[in-house]
């Protein structure tokens, strides 16, 4: 009886940390302001190249492999898959997320605008 009431102990516990981390939901309106930070580099719409590459279609690409855009070799060897949990630990820390990246932006250190500003991106950069 001990044992079983230790199991649900240990699961009710592990249950708490594993919702604590989770991402919390976004709000892509609110995303849409918070874009704007991001928009001086990064074009959403047209696909242009910037100071950084289009974020037009980054759910699903691969970092490193937007043409016409010149990468740092970090990113290209990165090969990481963007979507909306690489998104937020790239957001939330780039240069240790990706050390050698170029990317001058300090880290988004607020959950909500990350999740907010991927909510954005996901339907917005299609």
């Amino acid at each position: 009886m001990k044992r079983i009431a230790l199991i649900v102990s240990a699961t009710v516990a592990l249950a708490g940390v594993s919702g604590a981390m989770a991402q919390p939901a976004g709000d892509p309106a609110r995303g849409k302001t918070i874009f704007a930070r991001c928009a001086a580099c990064h074009d959403l719409n047209t696909g242009a190249t910037r100071l950084g590459p289009s974020l037009k279609g980054v759910i699903g690409r691969t970092s490193g492999t937007m043409p016409n855009f010149n990468y740092s070799p970090a990113m290209k060897n990165k090969a990481v898959v963007w979507n909306a949990a690489t998104l937020d630990a790239y957001l939330a820390a780039p240069a240790k997320n990706i050390p050698g990246n170029r990317m001058a932006f300090p880290p988004m250190a607020n959950a909500q605008d990350r999740a907010d500003l991927i909510a954005f991106l996901q339907k917005s950069a299609r």
